[in-house]
């Protein structure tokens, strides 16, 4: 495993992230295909013997079962100060007021409460999952100032938002010293490249780290057409992103297909190859429900395609609506 520089930090992040949303209680959040304790476990040890060193959950996950696996997993199979564990803050974790967004009570409330689930003193990236359009984002950041300062989080990230509300944010932060975001992470892959006009140039500039999310499309660039899962046909979230477009993406797919064939390897290696060469991405944050999708994901760190292969990836794409977290714009 490759490990590289989380943005303009010092920290090591394996060139592969762990996303951890797959893992949790089916009884606390909506998906079928969440995994219990018992069936995440050996996944997150094995992706820490094939030298994962990043962990992504949020308090959201399953209402908070995602952390508490993740954490009594790493706790009991490695070393903390090798690991990064980042977790994210936003969605409502509780009825009535002040039980979502990120307000300081919000924030220093909620990283407390991950804190304890992870059975951590620290994590090394707190995130926040969306843009809050009813805090003002001075209030937002000097509250994540507070928690690194605390000693509660190394490093702060952000995720899923226009490329004007993170400039604004990285401008409030060095006005007033606050400390600055280091990472963003984003919905980008093969079939959804709109990031490519303003967020990722941003990044670039500001030496920030990519974390994007989603990089296979949730799997629909790994599949045949017609061909389904029990999450693409639950999982609602996915179909807003993708069921619109999914006539036009289908070439994409193909090509995806082509140039697997004809090297010989999985579908997914080509996918994450095609983004771990893009300049500006860090660690793309890959979802598994099982040790053979993390196995054979591992081996794209290592692949380098050719020119010809990645014009022939990018070829098809046209522009695509905004789909995901930015519909929530107001």
């Amino acid at each position: 495993m490759e490990y590289v520089k989380l943005g303009n930090t010092g920290l090591d992040v394996s060139r592969l992230c762990l996303g951890c949303m797959s893992f949790g209680d089916v009884s606390k959040w909506t998906h079928p295909w969440i995994l219990d304790e018992e069936n995440s476990r050996p996944i997150i040890k094995k992706a820490l013997d094939l030298g994962i060193n990043f962990f992504d959950t949020a308090n959201i996950y399953s209402t908070g079962a995602s952390e508490e696996i993740v954490g009594r997993a790493l706790r009991d199979y490695a070393n903390r100060d090798e690991v990064v564990i980042a977790t994210k803050v936003f969605f409502r974790m509780q009825d009535g007021p002040n039980g979502a967004g990120l307000s300081r009570k919000a924030i220093l409330s909620q990283i407390d409460k991950s804190l304890k689930r992870l059975g951590t003193d620290y994590v090394d990236l707190y995130q926040i999952h969306r843009w809050d359009y009813n805090t003002p984002i001075e209030e937002t950041m000097e509250a994540l100032h507070e928690v690194v300062k605390a000693g509660k989080a190394r490093y702060i990230g952000a995720s899923a938002m226009f490329a004007w509300q993170f400039l604004k944010a990285l401008h409030v932060a060095e006005k007033n010293g606050w400390t600055r975001f280091v990472s963003m992470q984003n919905h980008y892959n093969l079939q959804y490249r709109e990031e490519e006009r303003e967020m990722l140039p941003l990044c670039k500039e500001e030496k920030i780290g990519v974390i994007p999310y989603s990089p296979l499309a949730a799997g629909r660039l790994l599949r045949d057409p017609g061909e389904t899962t029990s999450r693409s046909e639950t999982d609602q979230a996915q179909r807003s992103k993708y069921d619109a477009m999914q006539t036009v993406d289908l070439p994409i797919a193909q090509r995806v297909a082509a140039i697997a064939a004809e090297r010989g390897i999985p579908r997914v290696q080509v996918a994450l190859a095609w983004m771990l060469q893009k300049e500006v991405i860090t660690s793309p944050i890959i979802g598994v429900t099982s040790i053979a999708q993390l196995e054979e994901a591992i081996p794209a760190t290592t692949i380098k395609l050719t020119p010809e292969e990645m014009a022939s990836l990018e070829a098809p794409y046209v522009p695509h609506p905004v789909v995901g977290a930015l519909l929530s714009y107001s």
